[in-house]
């Protein structure tokens, strides 16, 4: 081939749109079903803006996502900070690059037992998601409050491990037990089912607001073109949902819940737990110092935040979107 012609082809191809020159990269994510994860399912919606098309999967808690990052199945996973925190100490690998949600947890109690603080809980049987954030909280909680606790008979508390999110409810409504530390929706439909009394929101401990995290597997932060293309369809989704609140309570409400979820519920849920795109490496590493000390998770080493926190190209994407 000549060199003009060659000349004349490149510069053809230069011209052509971005979204022509390729495919769109897929990228597979692991989410889970609560309010606060929408603006992540959102990014579904937006991605070809991006070159990106999101392939989305649904997992019961945070810890799940991990795992199926750890074998290769998901590029990108939200869940609790200290899923992430768990995951990476056991060899996932993984960073942790921007924050997606804050607070969005509650205690509360059977509505026919008036207990109004945590002393009150001794003797008691309380639910928790067994590897979710509210785990820590409701052991930091019960530490600051000297009460002793165990999954069997003998301490203060006797904790009850649920493996599903609506179980805990289930056990509330039904007498089970007396008490629960979850995350909303499921503790927003405590009240308003008329089975649940809150007895406080768990963030006064040295933990503080609970932020959740989005991951990233290693493999796609090293492909800084891919990564930064993905930080940027995730910060988009998230100031979308943020200026758009009618938007993401449609979105949320038909297509995470399936229509499950009322107004009331998603409301209240919503205002429990702001959307936000930050984390910072201090909240990580107080996290992972909380769950060494309080034994919550499986962590063969204590782990060190600067090791697994890059939040690099989150700013890069905020200052896109005009931070």
């Amino acid at each position: 081939m000549s060199n003009p012609i060659r000349g004349l082809l490149l510069a053809l191809v230069l011209a052509l749109p971005a979204g022509a020159t390729r495919a769109e990269d897929v990228v597979r994510v692991g989410n889970l079903k609560f309010v606060q994860y929408g603006a992540v399912s959102y990014m579904k919606v937006i991605g070809h803006k991006y070159g990106l098309k999101v392939e989305e999967k649904f997992f019961e808690k945070g810890i799940d996502v991990m795992a199926q990052i750890k074998a290769g199945t998901i590029d990108i996973g939200a869940g609790a900070t200290d899923a992430a925190i768990e995951g990476y100490a056991n060899g996932t690998p993984l960073y942790i690059v921007a924050g997606l949600g804050r607070g969005g947890s509650m205690l509360l109690s059977r509505k026919s037992l008036p207990i109004k603080k945590i002393e009150e809980l001794k003797g008691k049987k309380v639910a928790v998601l067994h590897g979710s954030a509210q785990e820590l909280m409701l052991y930091a909680e019960l530490v600051q409050h000297k009460l002793t606790w165990s999954v069997n008979a003998g301490q203060d508390v006797r904790i009850v491990q649920t493996r599903a999110s609506a179980e805990a409810n289930k056990l509330l409504q039904a007498g089970t037990v007396d008490a629960v530390c979850e995350s909303d929706p499921y503790a927003s439909q405590a009240i308003s089912g008329g089975f649940g009394r809150e007895i406080m929101k768990p963030y006064d401990t040295p933990l503080g607001e609970p932020v959740r995290a989005l991951v990233m597997t290693k493999k796609m932060y090293e492909n800084r073109d891919l990564a930064q293309r993905v930080l940027r369809c995730f910060v988009e989704a998230t100031r979308t949902f943020q200026a758009q609140p009618a938007l993401a309570e449609k979105y949320t409400r038909e297509t995470v819940f399936g229509g499950t979820l009322n107004h009331q519920d998603y409301a209240d849920s919503a205002a429990n737990g702001p959307l936000t795109t930050d984390i910072t490496l201090n909240y990580v590493q107080n996290t992972a110092y909380f769950m060494v000390k309080y034994g919550a998770g499986k962590l063969p080493i204590h782990p060190v935040a600067a090791d697994f926190v890059r939040l690099d190209l989150l700013e890069a994407a905020k200052r896109a979107h005009g931070k």
